[in-house]
């Protein structure tokens, strides 16, 4: 039986912290989509790790799913930083044979892009996986199983490098021999980590191995869902999870939305609920709202439950982790967003339009505060009585429980209901 937790708002809402925690009790930890634009702080024994590919696990096997894209020099960055603080990976990390390549050509190309987009450019990470992903569906992406036959390699890399090179001329500063030869190197250290996922996860199914999957990003910036221009390149619901892992739907245990007790974004794109005041500020410093990947502020409003509740209607959670409750504890007030309001018209859910977005008004619910630490609180009777009302009014609203609470960044942090 599986469990996935998939972010519910614009990313960075803390699902490393949860994935972390119910590893202990998984076999097999999956990424589906996405590449190494996620990013994780997790604090573990004192000690923090920042990653971005793996999925930072003490005692299950770790499986990079098909429907992911990887940069190989970071994925082998990350198996060194992490042995290097004492976690033992051996054996423990599989990457699928059908995951496309994130190449340094794919990386020059992306930030190339955003320069050709000028004032409308995306904001993305500038890691190539928006690049790796069009590649992928104009059929002349490379396959992690493609590196092992150099001639393939090297003619696929070669013709890549001609189409981009008609089209930016010499702005395109890349020599595709270095790479070439980068992956020389590579492609017998690469070799016992890839796997067909195919029967890999059909054995793991039929013999009811414990699975985690987290999706990379998050719902809003999904692909077919989010705020498209201003979304990611990939599918970061539920959907993403079937066609990147090839899970049997009904073998799944639980899904759970990852919610931030606020709201954050990073880079271009509608933001509903922002606070460009001091509010955001003050969320932006309390919360140390940083990009874990590109180490951008992030930009901070309150929480926004019609986005939360839009979340839901496609990804269809069991249940909610409420994270950084206590970010919080010192203001007077709190406000949730609870409807949007066009020419006079409530509307019925999150719109498609970005007109729409732009000209629409945001109704706030006003709730008390709670002027009270929560950092550490484990148990839910602990919590001061507002803060317990605050969550409350999300589980009536959105109609899911909430049965994971984080009151700090340690793993041990986390009330569970």
């Amino acid at each position: 039986m599986a469990t996935i937790v998939l972010g519910a708002q614009w990313g960075d809402e803390g699902k490393g912290k949860l994935v972390d925690i119910l590893s202990d009790e998984a076999q097999l930890c999956c990424r589906a989509q996405g590449g190494h634009n996620a990013g994780h702080t997790i604090v573990k024994n004192g000690i923090t790790f920042d990653v971005h590919i793996l999925l930072l696990t003490e005692g299950c096997t770790n499986l990079i799913g098909t429907g992911c894209v990887v940069h190989i020099p970071q994925f082998f960055k990350e198996i060194e930083t992490i042995e290097k603080h004492g976690i033992n990976l051996h054996d423990r990390v599989l990457i699928s044979d059908r995951c496309h390549v994130d190449l340094e050509l794919h990386t020059k190309v992306d930030g190339l892009e955003e320069v050709e987009l000028g004032k409308a450019s995306i904001g993305t990470t500038g890691k190539g996986i928006g690049p790796t992903y069009s590649t992928k569906a104009t059929r002349s992406g490379i396959h992690i199983a493609d590196i092992f036959n150099k001639a393939e390699f090297d003619r696929k890399l070669r013709h890549l490098h001609h189409g981009y090179s008609k089209r930016y001329g010499d702005l395109l500063q890349y020599d595709p021999e270095a790479e070439i030869a980068a992956f020389n190197d590579y492609r017998e250290r690469l070799k016992p980590f890839v796997v067909d996922q195919v029967p890999l996860i059909e054995s793991a199914v039929k013999s009811d191995v414990r699975m985690l999957v987290e999706g990379a990003n998050a719902l809003m910036l999904d692909i077919d869902n989010g705020t498209y221009p201003f979304v990611t390149s990939s599918n970061t619901g539920l959907g993403g999870v079937f066609t990147g892992l090839h899970l049997n739907p009904r073998r799944i245990k639980e899904t759970i939305g990852i919610v931030k007790a606020y709201t954050t974004r990073v880079g271009s794109g509608p933001f509903p609920s922002e606070q460009i005041n001091e509010i955001g500020e003050k969320l932006q410093q309390v919360g140390r709202e940083f990009g874990v990947t590109t180490g951008r502020k992030r930009r901070c409003g309150w929480l926004d439950l019609v986005v939360v509740k839009f979340s839901n209607s496609i990804n269809w959670y069991d249940a909610i982790n409420l994270t950084k409750l206590d970010i919080l504890d010192d203001f007077d007030e709190v406000k949730i967003a609870t409807a949007y309001e066009h020419n006079g018209q409530e509307l019925s859910s999150f719109p498609a339009n970005l007109e729409v977005l732009e000209e629409m008004t945001v109704k706030y619910e006003t709730l008390p505060g709670w002027k009270s630490k929560t950092v550490g609180l484990k148990e839910y009777h602990e919590l001061p009585e507002n803060a317990r009302k605050y969550i409350e009014y999300i589980e009536k609203f959105v109609g899911v429980k909430v049965k994971y609470i984080g009151t700090g960044p340690g793993r041990e942090s986390m009330i569970v209901r």
